[in-house]
């Protein structure tokens, strides 16, 4: 079974609304990197049982993902918002470049800036 950093990126959303014995395995599986019989070890389960739960996890936070999209929104507000800073300093140093910079475009780009930050932390 190929580990998949996107399960793990779900997990972050999803991972909720598992049992919390399929949470526990799931992180254990995609955020520890532990093999199926460290964590059947761990559980006191066989492999097999690892599997399973690690397939209805995946099964349960694909699904939720495919109806509701929350990481997909999530991903394209991140790279929204990482292209709107990139634009904003962009032209904060055009403005200080100019022959004649505007002290009202230096305060909107640092006004920008700031909301860009507030929307982030």
């Amino acid at each position: 079974m190929a580990k998949n950093l996107e399960i793990s990126f779900l997990l972050d959303f999803y991972g909720d609304v598992l049992t919390e014995r399929q949470r526990e395995v799931m992180e254990q599986y995609y955020n520890d990197d532990l093999s199926l019989a460290e964590i059947a070890d761990n559980f006191g389960i066989t492999r097999q049982g690892v599997r399973d739960s690690i397939k209805r996890g995946e099964g349960i936070i694909l699904d939720l993902e495919q109806k509701v999209g929350f990481a997909a929104r999530y991903r394209a507000v991140q790279q929204g918002v990482a292209q709107l800073e990139s634009l904003a300093r962009s032209i904060r140093f055009a403005n200080s470049n100019s022959y004649s910079p505007s002290a009202e475009i230096e305060r909107d780009v640092d006004q920008m800036l700031e909301e860009i930050r507030r929307i982030t932390d």
